[in-house]
């Protein structure tokens, strides 16, 4: 994951194939085009900026990419404020050799989660199943309501506590969401969203690279160069007891717990939802 050069030529040439030259007014000009989406010419052109140096910036080969610069190319390639801000994470100089695809750096132990989020979680039990997140989209803690709501937490094992491996190695996962492949996609976006923020985090190396061998749907996803910030939306959850759910989920980033975030799953009172989540409370009280 340490390697910048394969992430930003293999990120720049999946934006530039996504993109219809004819959609922005380019012409075809006089030798028919190989491959779809822009060449590097267009995209250079687009940025403001020379052919040579558009080209040793997606070979990642331009020791430091100025601001105005990786702005230029937003525009051209026409990324979202999430690829935005990845491309500037992965232009910007890095220190150290990072890990190469393959290796499982040891990750240590799992960031300790705030006895005052706890208290928070806890406060948030009987309506609004909550989590906190951690570096790879482990799962660090959650209330009783959340441990119910998708898996059954405090029946896995700790280390399969992961959000992205949940969804794309648990047998359970595809009867669970039934919007399975949006899942997948949103989760995969996310996480390449914070491999551009902390691109040699042991544990968020270690989470891809077991994912990349794993899973044909994650590696195929991951190749495609996904990227998006999930910070809120709404999910579907078929749940084997209550039956189905739509939640609307916040992701709080915890400004004092580096890595950490906070997301809850919050319905109205009077929907459908809500009564199963109370059926589902009173049940999991009964079992603890």
């Amino acid at each position: 994951m340490g390697d910048a050069e394969p992430e930003i030529k293999a990120f720049l040439r999946a934006r530039r194939a996504a993109l219809d030259p004819v959609e922005l007014g380019l012409p075809e000009g006089l030798v028919r085009r190989r491959v779809r989406g822009l060449r590097r010419e267009e995209v250079a052109q687009l940025a403001g900026v020379s052919v040579d140096y558009y080209t040793r910036i997606e070979q990642g080969r331009a020791p430091a990419v100025s601001d105005s610069v990786v702005d230029g190319l937003a525009r051209a390639l026409r990324l979202t404020p999430s690829e935005h801000t990845y491309l500037r994470n992965i232009t910007l100089p890095r220190h150290g050799h990072g890990h190469g695809h393959g290796q499982q750096p040891d990750s240590g132990p799992r960031p300790r989660v705030r006895p005052e989020v706890r208290l928070l979680l806890d406060a948030m039990d009987e309506s609004v199943p909550a989590f906190v997140f951690g570096p790879g989209t482990d799962i660090l803690a959650w209330n009783l309501l959340g441990g119910r709501v998708c898996f059954d937490l405090c029946a896995i094992p700790e280390r399969e506590r992961n959000a992205a491996m949940l969804v794309f190695l648990h047998p359970d996962a595809r009867a669970l969401h039934p919007d399975w492949d949006k899942v997948a996609d949103e989760t995969v976006a996310s996480l390449r969203a914070e491999t551009g923020r902390h691109p040699d985090h042991p544990r968020v190396c270690q989470v891809v690279e077991e994912l990349r061998e794993r899973s044909e749907e994650f590696r195929r996803r991951w190749e495609a160069q996904l990227v998006r910030e999930r910070t809120s939306g709404t999910k579907r959850i078929r749940h084997p007891v209550v039956g189905d759910l739509t939640l609307a989920y916040e992701a709080f980033v915890l400004p004092s717990d580096p890595g950490q975030v906070l997301c809850t799953y919050a319905v109205e009172k009077s929907s459908p939802t809500a009564e199963a989540l109370r059926t589902l409370a009173r049940a999991t009280v009964g079992v603890a």
